[in-house]
């Protein structure tokens, strides 16, 4: 990989993430209303001006829009994301605390999925029209079609409320209880894994079956390797480059997709106050947490582009 090639991607990242702080900041003031007036407004009762004044100042609207910029993007780079208005809470610090529970989450869900979908798309292109391949097939379209919070409230009601095998929601520290810890995961983390897996067996089926149909497939079998060393060696190998783009793309869409799935079991993620911000008109901690979801989605896209490079040299040079 050479330092050129990634001193690019790394260039091109921290423009898009320039990019997406800048719309976010543009799309703050282009709502309708004074921010300082709807935060104050209560039952429809007009706020006393003084009031909402001090409240301008104490948010920096009173500025003109360029010092508001450059102070919005100050603070990014010194990671100053400012204060709650309605906890006088550091944003930054409800972020730290909140986001490894949401990340804990998307990676034990993807966790799951990969390791049922990629085998499970392999086996069914191998044994194309097969029982195997014609159940599949209906699990994951069926899948695809129920709504994450549907198999959330289901799963609570099987296996939490009927079995009683496993917890209904919650959350315990890991350094508190461990294994209490990993029941509360598992079910969010299954309801969360639905999706991606059906994504990913789709993907993966799609993709060995296009590998296997190249020349150098046949031309493998033809000087003898055996059926596992051609699938390992010659059509996985080409046919990871899409999975990996399609994982990729789905681990940063699960980042604002978590919401429900963590409300459903009680889990405290970003879903907690990103909520609780958006009911209370918090706009600091709205923005804060909007960035926070681009900017773990932009460096998901580049550890994706790492990741063909490493598969397929020949992504370095278009």
């Amino acid at each position: 990989m050479s330092a050129a090639w990634l001193g690019r991607r790394l260039f091109l990242t921290l423009a898009m993430a320039w990019v997406v702080a800048t719309i976010v900041f543009l799309a703050l003031h282009m709502v309708p209303g004074d921010p300082a007036e709807l935060l104050l407004s209560t039952s429809g009762a007009m706020p006393d001006p003084a009031t909402v004044q001090e409240l301008r100042e104490k948010l920096g609207l009173d500025q003109p829009l360029m010092v508001q910029y450059g102070r919005f993007l100050s603070g990014l780079v010194r990671g100053d994301l400012g204060t709650s208005l309605v906890d006088d809470y550091p944003v930054i610090q409800e972020i730290a605390l909140r986001l490894p529970r949401t990340l804990e989450l998307i990676l034990a869900g993807t966790v799951i999925a990969v390791v049922i979908g990629v085998p499970a798309g392999v086996y069914a292109a191998v044994h194309r029209g097969g029982a195997f391949d014609r159940v599949a097939s209906w699990v994951t379209a069926l899948l695809l079609a129920v709504p994450v919070f549907v198999v959330g409230t289901l799963l609570v009601l099987l296996l939490a409320q009927t079995l009683r095998v496993m917890p209904a929601g919650g959350f315990v520290p890991l350094t508190q209880d461990p294994a209490q810890h990993f029941k509360l995961l598992t079910l969010p983390a299954i309801a969360i894994a639905k999706g991606l897996a059906a994504v990913l067996f789709r993907m993966t089926r799609a993709a060995t079956l296009d590998a296997l149909a190249h020349d150098y497939v046949r031309t493998a079998r033809a000087k003898g390797l055996s059926p596992r060393r051609t699938l390992v060696v010659h059509v996985l190998r080409n046919a990871l480059n899409p999975v990996v783009t399609v994982l990729g793309l789905q681990m940063g869409t699960l980042l604002g997709g978590t919401v429900l799935v963590e409300y459903v079991f009680n889990w405290p993620g970003l879903s907690t106050p990103l909520l609780r911000a958006v009911e209370g008109r918090d706009y600091p901690m709205v923005v804060g947490i909007i960035l926070t979801i681009s900017v773990l989605f932009l460096l998901i896209n580049l550890l994706v582009e790492l990741l063909h490079a490493a598969i397929d040299p020949r992504v370095q040079h278009g």
